[in-house]
């Protein structure tokens, strides 16, 4: 039992282990006898949050009370003192960006300054070992660990305090209201971004659950495990993860799959998390956006994004590109406003070159789209195409994302185009039937119409309960299977 009350960093509450179900069970159980108690179920969910952070990051949970109690002061300030909200505006993203510069890029920016002047720079975490001492009264010098989570709840902290001083929701006058939706353990360390303003109307009503919202619930947490263990975890450990590791031993053709495993993979593994999260999350009666509309079938650079991790690309837009200057300052600002967003959007991934080169990249598609579409306008013709061509540059794309380094990326790239061996596929084939038989289906049902995808969510969602419950068991039976080549940790999670 004291293993419960113990961080230990090899067993963090993965919605993928059995530890995290009986912690939401727990939870569930509490939140439904004070579930139209609505100050005690603030504090609830807050402990519970405060409690899930601690299991995912230890003692970095104390930051995320700092931040807590910080940003709910920023937001009562800055509507307060109107002729100064901007100045506690800009005191409040400081104070926000400085835990995310700290522990995200602060080796970057050390050894930046040592390329520069030639002096070297002992980093060490001497802020979360100042807050262990204080805690457990061991003092240790340790390096910077960057806490689960902190880059969704950074920026969710920052859109709060920035629409109260534009005026678009009110402060919140509780402070467990506020903590519980800054933590609130379903989105709170991969997303998705939730704003205040589609949130917190949501903490004073009153707990009511539909047959069928329940039923739909169901379905986004099967689909998320389906999604995260059969697809993302199985085709990584047994094939994805041995190309990039080695991509000089497989040939062109197998370095190509693997690509188009990772794409997959990637996708599977983030909206499988956000898929969880929006099922628990209306268990309780509250309602998180889609945060995934079948990227892969975006038909442009531009569409991608719209489909894409669509609340941080959302937040970037409103809280980011709008700010710099948006369209509005013409067509060359434009261009250069997509590019820094994109490139900051890549740092934001983490402090190292691949991730810089990968958001630039994205950058310049977007600045090529929108200039391609200002000489030639939109068409719909050659959609298929177009479809294609995307998937392809977004897929390439990924390899600098993944790979460890740049000369694995060039690896990669060298094997698919000077060494691809064509004649080894049907060998390929027979010995990794399976790794293909399931990347097929997910690129298949991903590809699905939206329409079919609402149809057959909709039939599960009221379906009797005996026939859900059977449905359950078997995808339980399913998952456990898949589950003895190994569980993941979440991608996003280090972000």
């Amino acid at each position: 039992m004291n293993n419960w009350f113990q961080f230990d960093a090899n067993q963090p509450l993965l919605f993928t282990r059995p530890s995290f179900w009986i912690f939401f069970i727990v939870v569930f159980a509490v939140f439904c006898l004070i579930c139209n108690k609505l100050k005690w179920r603030s504090v609830w969910l807050l402990a519970a949050s405060l409690f899930f952070y601690y299991k995912s990051s230890g003692f970095y949970f104390i930051l995320l009370i700092l931040s807590v109690l910080a940003n709910f002061g920023f937001g009562r300030a800055i509507a307060a003192k109107q002729e100064k909200g901007k100045r506690w505006l800009t005191v409040a993203v400081i104070f926000n960006l400085l835990w995310l510069v700290y522990y995200k890029y602060v080796y970057l920016f050390a050894g930046w300054f040592t390329q520069l002047t030639g002096i070297g720079i002992d980093v060490h975490d001497w802020l979360g070992d100042s807050l262990k001492s204080i805690f457990t009264g061991r003092p240790q010098v340790s390096d910077i660990v960057l806490p689960v989570g902190i880059s969704f709840f950074t920026f969710q902290a920052i859109s709060y305090v920035t629409d109260i001083y534009r005026k678009k929701i009110e402060p919140l006058t509780n402070i467990f209201d506020f903590g519980f939706y800054l933590t609130f353990f379903p989105q709170l360390v991969a997303g998705p971004i939730v704003r205040a303003a589609d949130f917190v109307p949501q903490i004073s009503k009153p707990f009511f659950l539909y047959r069928e919202e329940f039923g739909q619930g169901l379905f986004f947490i099967i689909n998320g495990l389906v999604k995260k263990i059969i697809v993302a975890d199985y085709i990584s450990v047994n094939f994805v993860d041995r190309v990039f590791d080695s991509p000089t031993l497989y040939s062109g053709f197998e370095n190509l799959l693997g690509v188009y495993g990772y794409a997959i993979q990637i996708y599977c593994d983030f909206s499988g998390y956000t898929d969880i999260a929006i099922g628990l999350a209306l268990w309780m009666g509250f309602h998180l956006s889609i945060n995934f509309n079948s990227p892969y079938k975006a038909d442009c650079p531009t569409d991608f994004w719209r489909r894409w991790h669509i609340s941080l690309s959302s937040w970037l837009r409103d809280y980011l590109y709008i700010p710099l200057g948006g369209n509005r300052k013409g067509r060359i600002r434009t261009y250069v406003n997509l590019f820094v967003v994109m490139l900051i959007g890549g740092l934001w991934h983490g402090a190292n070159l691949k991730f810089v080169i990968w958001g630039a990249l994205h950058g310049l598609y977007l600045v090529i789209d929108k200039l391609f579409k200002s000489i030639f306008g939109t068409s719909g013709r050659l959609k298929p195409l177009k479809i294609f061509l995307t998937f392809n540059v977004v897929a390439f794309t990924w390899i600098v994302f993944r790979a460890d380094s740049l000369a694995t990326a060039h690896e990669i790239l060298n094997q698919i185009f000077t060494n691809f061996q064509i004649n080894h596929i049907g060998q390929f084939a027979e010995a990794y039937w399976q790794i293909i038989a399931v990347m097929v289906a997910a690129y298949i049902i991903h590809w699905l119409p939206n329409s079919f995808k609402n149809w057959y969510r909709g039939q599960f969602a009221v379906m009797p309960m005996w026939l859900q419950v059977a449905v359950t068991v078997v995808a339980g039976f399913v998952l456990v299977q898949f589950s003895a080549s190994g569980l993941q940790p979440f991608i996003y999670f280090q972000f």
